[in-house]
């Protein structure tokens, strides 16, 4: 323990003199990406036992959904609050305490004697990403040396890859052994705490220079009226709820689909579903790479819009077509996020935390929202019924196009 602790101060020393010459800190923003793995990995484990929980609890699509609404709503009604909060009293160590009610969540999962308790439990990981988001994303932004959405891609592929690793790690470790076998994902908790350790260690250190600086910091502000900012907001969300009640249609029942549709078995249709979210986070780390390069506004006209011929495409192929679909549905798709967030956090850059937790929690809140209808849906209908109307959600992309230009700004001491 001793000697781990000694190697993260001799690296905290490096990275603090790369942060007073305003470099982008790279060892940071790394360790936050993996701290987002960790935790979007434990948080992933709960739709990748749907299949399991479908059938230990005799559950309906409906209920399905409701699981899902549970543990997005949790997270997605209080990220706001928690950005807001730490916007006035920042907290450095707070991702240690959202992974303990994370790993609460995780034990009571994997004992859960209940539907009930199953609530209970996907609720407990709800609140522990709602109170990791906000900040997490604030020590991006700080460590990002002004390449925004690169540092905003690299700390969303972190949580991404934790999203894609979760199906694979649940069909090897999980469907073959019981839903009691959920417990090895604590390890995953144990090992993001030194992390989260060493991220809280060097934020503190910031906030330490912050405050004894003689100099204020100065930041830019966009030039254009408290309407515009607000209309833009407004229209970065809508754009939000196109992305996520799409995804939600994957998420939660991409495997239901190609089981039922194709035939396959369950460990068969995870390894489809991790085709699309390793998908997305690749399409996230370029689309952020990009954001800084052509402009963000560009990409995120791509990318919500660019998706609809695909996803137009998808209900009407065979298996070998969807799995190539889905890869390039969901590269494209993705790779908006970073500098829709990187966009909002520039229009509001007084106000990063709660901007965060916002758009978080708007899009986990769209997740869920959308995951409880379409669960009520297919149950009404059929399962592939729902994908071809969820097709031509990307439609909504068309709206980007009254979002501002930001050229012209003026600055004001933080």
């Amino acid at each position: 323990m001793n000697k781990i602790l000694s190697i993260q101060h001799k690296v905290l020393e490096k990275v603090n003199k790369q942060t007073l010459s305003q470099q982008t800190v790279y060892p940071i923003l790394l360790a936050i990406s993996f701290g987002h793995l960790c935790n979007d990995l434990l948080q992933a484990v709960v739709p990748a036992t749907y299949p399991l929980l479908k059938e230990n609890y005799q559950l309906s699509f409906a209920q399905i959904g409701l699981i899902t609404f549970f543990y997005q709503m949790s997270s997605s009604l209080l990220q706001p609050l928690v950005g807001n909060y730490t916007d006035k009293k920042p907290q450095p160590y707070s991702q240690i305490y959202g992974m303990l009610c994370t790993t609460l969540g995780v034990v009571l999962l994997a004992f859960a004697p209940s539907y009930l308790w199953v609530l209970v439990a996907v609720t407990c990981i709800g609140i522990g990403s709602s109170i990791f988001h906000p900040e997490s994303s604030r020590v991006s932004y700080v460590a990002s040396g002004g390449k925004r959405s690169l540092a905003q891609s690299i700390f969303q592929i972190g949580g991404n890859t934790g999203t894609a690793l979760a199906p694979l790690l649940v069909a090897w470790l999980v469907l073959p052994q019981g839903q009691q076998h959920l417990l090895w994902f604590v390890v995953v908790a144990i090992i993001a705490q030194f992390v989260y350790y060493f991220i809280g260690t060097w934020y503190k250190g910031i906030l330490r220079q912050a405050a004894t600086a003689k100099e204020k910091k100065k930041i830019r502000i966009p030039m254009l009226s408290t309407f515009r900012v607000n209309s833009a907001i407004v229209v970065l969300l809508l754009l939000i709820f196109s992305k996520y009640f799409y995804v939600a249609s994957i998420s939660s029942y991409f495997q239901f689909y190609t089981m039922d549709k194709f035939g396959i078995t369950e460990v068969q249709a995870q390894v489809y579903l991790f085709y699309f979210l390793i998908s997305v986070a690749l399409g996230t780390l370029i689309g952020g790479f990009l954001g800084d390069k052509v402009g963000r506004k560009y990409i995120i006209w791509f990318s919500v819009l660019g998706a609809a011929p695909f996803t137009l495409l998808l209900p009407h192929v065979g298996l070998a077509w969807t799995g190539i679909l889905i890869v390039i549905i969901g590269f494209i798709i993705s790779s908006a996020f970073p500098s829709i967030l990187v966009y909002a956090q520039e229009l509001l850059p007084k106000k990063i935390g709660m901007v965060s937790g916002l758009f978080y929690g708007f899009a986990f809140g769209m997740g869920g929202l959308g995951s409880a209808i379409l669960g009520w849906w297919a149950d009404h209908t059929s399962i592939e019924y729902i994908y071809s109307v969820c097709a031509y959600l990307p439609l909504l992309g068309i709206i980007a196009c009254f979002l501002p230009n930001m050229k012209k700004v003026s600055f004001s001491e933080e």
